[in-house]
């Protein structure tokens, strides 16, 4: 009975840590949508940390959280990038 308490209060931490870093990648994306590179660059270093947090507290794999702010770097400098073209 323990071991199920633990499990329901484990797993309602992690579902919420998952949802704010869904939330920080979708504003991320947002702003990328929205044409606006300062909007993506502000979102992302806010994304970074919450993100990172994740891994930190066992939501995800340290790799995993690694591997979802390097995409989102690359897709912002990308995206930074094919505006100071235009």
């Amino acid at each position: 009975m323990k071991r199920t308490r633990q499990s329901l209060v484990r797993n309602m931490r992690n579902r919420s840590t998952k949802s704010k870093m869904k939330t920080a990648i979708k504003a991320v994306m947002a702003a990328i949508e929205e044409q606006s590179v300062e909007k993506a660059q502000e979102a992302l270093r806010a994304a970074i940390p919450v993100i990172d947090h994740g891994a930190v507290k066992g939501a995800m794999h340290k790799k995993t959280a690694s591997r979802k702010v390097s995409r989102l770097t690359k897709r912002v400098n990308a995206f930074a990038a094919a505006q100071a073209q235009a």
